[in-house]
């Protein structure tokens, strides 16, 4: 007989009794949901599988049947008042997001529904496939054709574009939070390689993970996104605003033509380094504003090339335009995008809203919907 487990009062409820809820034997002892496949929540979703965990919780796989048994994804939260805040405001996002985007024409994943089962915050949303870290990952870290990063670019562009018009910041944005809708692939011989390399049919992607997400009226948090993604005036704690995201983005696209992490540090100075190395040194300004003056000296950053550190910096990193794979004209435009989602000064950091305008778009042939869908937010 199929063990069906059933809800409990709502966070409301619980906030009124000044009550946390204590975790219990249905909790692992950091909070986790204890749960079986087969197990069936609200009396409407069935649990087939567990599709991934993070420090919020974990992701199941579910048969929604009150929606004609059609698959879903549901995030659990953990039983534990800090992550039950963040979920909340994580839905605040993603209703926002469903009202603003009733079509879903902007490439944000879907809220489908949300509830409270035992202290759990539980969110459903539309089911997608692989990310594209995943997806590399799988695939060798052989890089993305350039066309296809064109398109999951665009796509990129116009999500988070959507995000920046609704007044909001996304604050975490990485090749794992970027899935597939769909990631079947084919194989395909890789001449140069001399191998078969996964090349996936469809590149329609949806931009996930809210949980980080942030109104401009609201506290802005000192350091925000994963390091290799981490703008330059987050670490040196100079404030941030919508153009954080589009340094992010500009990491994205190169790890997708690459295959590998542009920045590959765990250390604030290091990171300045590599990023001097590649792109030159880091504008006065910047380091004159700066509350970390502690890497600088003599307004310059404080580092020794001939270290350990400083050969290894030396030896992983390069310019920029160095790592150009082909002379295409593509090639080129592509590098001069990212040039300018990776310039140090927000202020002069490319605009999503330009960006989507950038030549390297200009014959794509969904760029004049992704145009057209522009202009009517405007």
């Amino acid at each position: 007989m199929r063990f069906v487990l059933h809800p409990q009062a709502s966070l409301n409820a619980e906030r009124r009794n000044g009550e946390a809820v204590a975790v219990n034997e249905r909790d692992t002892e950091n909070g986790h949901l204890i749960y079986n496949s087969g197990d069936v929540l609200e009396d409407r979703y069935e649990i087939l599988d567990t599709l991934g965990e993070g420090t919020f919780g974990k992701v199941v796989q579910c048969l929604d049947h009150s929606r004609g048994g059609g698959r879903i994804a549901l995030k659990i939260i953990k039983n534990l008042e800090k992550y039950r805040e963040a979920a909340k405001l994580e839905i605040n996002v993603l209703e926002r997001i469903r009202e603003s985007d009733p079509g879903n024409k902007y490439h944000c994943v879907q809220m489908l529904d949300w509830f409270n089962y035992y202290g759990h915050v539980c969110i459903s949303f539309e089911l997608l496939s692989l990310s594209t870290f995943d997806f590399l990952k799988a695939n060798n870290f052989l890089p993305y054709p350039i066309n296809q990063i064109r398109h999951m670019a665009l796509q990129i562009c116009h999500a988070v574009s959507f995000l920046h018009d609704n007044k909001l910041t996304h604050t975490d944005l990485k090749p794992e939070n970027i899935l597939f809708v769909n990631s079947d692939y084919s194989l395909i011989y890789n001449a140069e390689k001399k191998c078969n390399e996964r090349r996936v049919n469809d590149t329609t992607v949806r931009l996930v993970d809210f949980g980080s997400a942030t109104f401009e009226h609201e506290h802005h948090s000192a350091i925000i996104s994963t390091r290799h993604y981490r703008a330059p005036e987050v670490i040196l704690e100079l404030g941030w605003s919508h153009p954080c995201d589009v340094w992010s983005i500009g990491c994205i696209l190169f790890e997708y033509y690459e295959g590998f992490t542009l920045f590959q540090t765990h250390d604030n100075k290091e990171h300045l380094a590599m990023m001097e190395r590649i792109q030159g040194p880091i504008p006065q300004r910047m380091i004159q504003r700066s509350r970390k003056q502690k890497y600088f000296h003599r307004g310059r950053l404080d580092w020794n090339e001939c270290s350990k550190a400083g050969r290894y910096v030396n030896t992983k990193c390069k310019p920029l335009r160095k790592y150009l794979l082909s002379h295409g004209t593509e090639h080129h435009q592509f590098f001069h995008l990212l040039e300018r989602m990776l310039e140090y000064e927000p202020s002069k950091r490319i605009a999503l809203s330009s960006a989507l305008c950038h030549p390297f778009f200009l014959h794509h042939p969904v760029r004049s919907q992704v145009w057209r869908n522009s202009r009517d937010m405007s």
